[in-house]
């Protein structure tokens, strides 16, 4: 039988006193006989994820050494496809990830998404199980809050293969997004506090004409925080020199993330940084 690692979310929970919440058992019940099942403890709300979670997600992948269900929240199941596609890019087994917007047992999507998961021998490569088909998890966007249909599937460029062990350093890390009207002095603060960051950036890679921001952008790349920019939109990525207002971007030294969606740019910068911390303990936090 396959492995299922449980690490929580809304496939799991049960009613509570202030809400949904993830409940032991319920789980197990849904696959007994059907899957071999190693469960979280405490189970999470996938909003309390963490990098020390995918880094636990991969021993226990790596492992196994053969096909993988993980079931996860949704919420930050966009997050958790990036980190494992990356950080598995070139392992030769399949992971498939699985969710619901509605708990086992109370009539929902839960049973369908997980007999999917369960159905599933796709080939090597992390996968979502969800709504009746199976997508490559590397570029997940949430897009719904509420309706089963809830993600959506952007091609990404491949991940850095072949496969070695890839694991998540301690570092601050953040998505910031650029609007307009965005004051300065509380993204330079931002940027203080981080090691590096993903700008959400208008369009096709421009931002507002001020000089403040270039200064604060270059002043934060020279101290070694690491910059990238990606396009708020969900498609097209981004297309450095196109446009005047953007060309503040490049001159300050921020590196173009091209299509990736914000999370998968964020794993991607989490492990180049990741990969240079973990040889030199020093460097982490």
């Amino acid at each position: 039988m396959k492995l299922l690692i449980h690490t929580g979310g809304t496939i799991g929970m049960a009613p509570g006193g202030n809400g949904l919440a993830p409940a032991p058992g319920v789980v197990e019940a849904a696959v007994r006989g059907r899957a071999r099942v190693t469960a979280f403890d405490p189970l999470l709300d996938s909003a309390d994820l963490n990098h020390g979670h995918w880094n636990r997600l991969l021993d226990l992948i790596e492992a196994e050494n053969g096909p993988v269900i993980v079931t996860h929240g949704t919420d930050t199941l966009s997050f958790t496809g990036a980190a494992l596609s990356q950080a598995l890019a070139g392992w030769p087994h399949p992971v498939v990830l699985t969710a619901a917007m509605q708990p086992l047992g109370m009539g929902g999507d839960a049973e369908g998404n997980l007999d999917l998961a369960l159905a599933a021998e796709p080939g090597p490569g992390v996968w979502l199980a969800f709504a009746g088909r199976l997508v490559p998890a590397g570029g997940l966007v949430k897009a719904q809050s509420h309706a089963a249909d809830a993600f959506r599937a952007i091609p990404l460029s491949p991940g850095p293969g072949p496969w070695r062990r890839r694991r998540f350093a301690g570092l601050r890390l953040a998505i910031l997004t650029i609007s307009p009207g965005l004051p300065v002095a509380m993204l330079r603060a931002a940027l203080a506090e981080l090691d590096g960051a993903v700008l959400r950036v208008f369009g096709a890679g421009t931002i507002p004409s001020d000089p403040a921001l270039e200064t604060a952008l270059r002043e934060a790349v020279a101290r070694g925080c690491r910059l990238r920019a990606v396009s708020i939109c969900e498609n097209g990525g981004l297309s450095p020199g196109a446009y005047a207002a953007g060309a503040a971007l490049w001159r300050a030294g921020v590196e173009n993330g091209a299509a990736d969606t914000a999370e998968a740019a964020l794993i991607r910068l989490w492990l180049e940084l990741s990969g240079m911390a973990l040889a030199d303990p020093a460097r982490m936090r």
